[in-house]
């Protein structure tokens, strides 16, 4: 029962290029709804290292994964993974039943099709926009404005046009909604992203993580061509052969459809020793590494997306108190 007044309203989350409760933003989503009496079910994907499981039920949140390979070979490697995620996505949110809000988080501009589908059946659909997919497209690929530009372009206007409310990150996003989206002000909701201080603080520095040296120097987040990770990579290399700086470890925490390219570039560039990748860690650990830091790495280029985008390894490394 919701507040003893009625049955309990259920909500359908759908996530297609994370895991949860690996995602953060949609996680604390979930907690928020099911702290409001709401029933929460999320169908996602499964996790490499974590978020494993088929079916997992976390702090009265019901999870339900499904088998995912990562894109790769360019935009046709991802026509196949958002290929396999839609035929999980439709045929999961068959056995979750009715549901009063199914709420879609991009990337992909695809979920509408489920959320659609659902919609027929009585749900409202919130669109949670993460990300300005056009603008990621411009960022991943130099192919301009060419013809799967503008299908993604057509995609995201039929997200908007289905959506009954929307979410977006930021500011900006909210414009690019009420502008290109065509959407009107009282439907668009600006909720930003940002880390839970409870449960994501400081800890004691640990002088070991630094692997000998005075200094460490720590990049925390997605690993994407657009992320400029090769920037941060080639910009160490200079600190020590032109500058003479070798009185620093570097750590880089996270993953992406770059992650083993940059593990190859590190090594390229001659910094085996003095660069470590982890991949995704758990918070703990996490917290460990950015306590530890000397200062945190934003790498981002200039680009279409990271131009409007908020970016949460920065509100990390703030709340850690990080120089940036």
């Amino acid at each position: 029962m919701t507040g003893g007044a009625g049955p309990t309203r259920r909500a359908l989350i759908l996530v297609e290029n994370l895991s949860v409760p690996f995602d953060r933003r949609v996680w604390q989503e979930c907690t928020t709804l099911r702290d409001a009496g709401w029933e929460v079910h999320v169908i996602c994907p499964r996790g490499e290292k974590r978020d494993t499981e088929p079916e997992a039920v976390i702090d009265g949140v019901r999870i339900h994964r499904y088998p995912l390979r990562a894109a790769t070979g360019g935009p046709a490697g991802y026509l196949k993974e958002y290929g396999t995620a839609l035929w999980h996505t439709l045929r999961l949110a068959r056995a979750v039943g009715p549901v009063d809000v199914v709420h879609a988080c991009n990337p992909p501009d695809l979920l509408f099709l489920p959320a659609r589908w659902l919609k027929r059946r009585g749900a409202r659909f919130v669109f949670d926009q993460h990300d300005l997919v056009p603008e990621l497209y411009l960022s991943r690929f130099d192919r301009g404005e060419d013809l799967l530009y503008r299908a993604v372009c057509a995609l995201e206007r039929m997200t908007y046009r289905a959506a009954d409310v929307v979410l977006a990150t930021n500011e900006s996003y909210r414009d690019v909604a009420l502008r290109r989206g065509g959407r009107r002000p009282e439907d668009v909701f600006v909720v930003r992203s940002a880390p839970d201080v409870d449960r994501f603080h400081p800890v004691p520095p640990e002088p070991e993580l630094k692997r000998g040296k005075p200094h460490l120097l720590c990049y925390l987040g997605v690993m994407g061509p657009q992320d400029g990770v090769d920037y941060a990579l080639r910009a160490l290399a200079k600190l020590r052969d032109e500058l003479g700086r070798t009185d620093w470890h570097a750590v880089f925490v996270g993953s992406g459809d770059a992650f083993d390219a940059m593990v190859r570039l590190s090594r390229q560039l001659g910094l085996a020793d003095q660069v470590e990748f982890t991949g995704r860690i758990p918070d703990a650990d996490l917290a460990r590494y950015l306590s530890t830091a000397d200062v945190c790495l934003s790498p981002d280029p200039r680009n279409p997306l990271n131009d409007v985008s908020t970016m949460n390894k920065v509100l990390e490394y703030m709340v850690m108190g990080r120089p940036i």
